[in-house]
């Protein structure tokens, strides 16, 4: 693997409404920019967790279902549109119970069969969505495992990203990585494993070839597996959350900084930032929605903060989980529906409607 770092333009903290470099990206982007108005109407509010909620994500396709996962050691499967606003449990469609230590991260296939989850166990689980029953169990990381995702054919392949292990770190050896597991073979080994990370791996987003990771080390890498190189761009604060656009052109990342920067893979270079939230101690969540139109935020006052993607304002801001951390979002276009998670163990869900408030 070829290694490439790039230093980003990090000297200004407002950018700018006329931007050249983001107007070259729109003209070349696959899907048109078109603004449509922020869910901002409550539909229901799932419950159920005994704790924090750390992930959640929407089914592929048409985003029926929620998966949850918490610090109750425990992952959810729920139907938001069966749910209520009041009872309690209400949606729940099945629990899925293996892991002994908290949930952190949730990825789910194409077709909807299977999904992965990881977490404190340092290990890598794949299920079977209708059975509730693990299919494979990965060990190898040495540290809990924060992020995971699918990729190859029909989701052949599952990549995994660890904390540091400090207890390791201090003899001169520690996890970090980023690793890749085969689900159809029988092998317990990882594919391959990148060892570039100087902490630990937060956050990672798999399209198509390309897997994009953030570390705590504040590096954004982009790994080009079909290309064999990796490029490193220099944010300069830990790095919380990433998501790469539709058309793979550039790269959301969440840092601890109370920033949220859209970087173009390309070059490096900042392309719009999203400011006002609050995000300096926590692993908070961004994610871009409604066609990439949107990006929308947790923050550790418990808000939600909604920007206009291509000019960065701020266009929606509402309150919930009772002022407790607000620390993931996630978002389907299709239904024009989100659902954010925090620390209180409750899911808001919210849709736009045509309705009198």
């Amino acid at each position: 693997m070829t290694c490439v770092s790039r230093s980003s333009n990090l000297e200004y903290k407002i950018k700018p409404q006329s931007n050249p470099e983001f107007d070259d990206y729109l003209a070349d982007s696959k899907s048109p920019y078109y603004v449509m108005q922020v869910p901002n109407h409550q539909i229901s509010k799932l419950t159920g967790h005994g704790g924090a909620i750390h992930c959640l994500q929407y089914s592929s396709g048409q985003g029926q279902y929620l998966l949850t996962g918490s610090s109750d050691r425990s992952i959810r499967l729920y139907n938001p549109a069966k749910a209520s606003t009041s009872s309690v449990g209400s949606g729940l469609v099945q629990t899925y119970s293996a892991h002994g230590y908290e949930v952190l991260d949730i990825s789910v296939t194409e077709d909807n069969a299977r999904f992965a989850s990881v977490g404190g166990d340092k290990q890598v689980f794949l299920w079977d969505v209708a059975t509730a029953r693990t299919l494979r169990r990965w060990s190898g990381h040495f540290g809990r495992v924060n992020c995971v995702g699918f990729g190859g054919e029909e989701g052949s392949v599952v990549v995994s990203g660890a904390t540091a292990d400090r207890l390791r770190l201090s003899v001169g050896s520690f996890d970090a990585t980023v690793r890749l597991w085969d689900c159809r073979s029988q092998s317990t080994k990882p594919i391959q494993v990148f060892e570039d990370s100087k902490d630990s791996v937060s956050s990672l987003h798999v399209l198509g070839h390309e897997i994009v990771t953030g570390s705590v080390d504040g590096k954004l890498r982009l790994y080009d597996l079909r290309m064999g190189m990796m490029y490193a761009d220099t944010i300069g604060h830990p790095i919380t959350s990433v998501q790469q656009t539709d058309d793979g052109n550039a790269v959301l990342v969440s840092t601890l900084d109370s920033f949220i920067r859209l970087m173009d893979k390309s070059n490096g270079q900042i392309l719009q930032s999203y400011k006002g939230h609050i995000n300096t101690d926590y692993r908070i969540r961004s994610c871009l929605g409604l066609a990439d139109s949107i990006v929308i935020s947790g923050s550790e006052e418990g808000k939600i903060y909604v920007w206009d993607f291509l000019e960065g304002k701020l266009a929606e801001t509402l309150t919930a989980h009772n002022g407790k951390v607000a620390s993931a979002v996630s978002c389907c276009s299709p239904r024009k529906e989100w659902a954010s998670a925090g620390t209180d163990g409750k899911i808001p869900s919210s849709k736009f409607r045509d309705v009198d408030y």
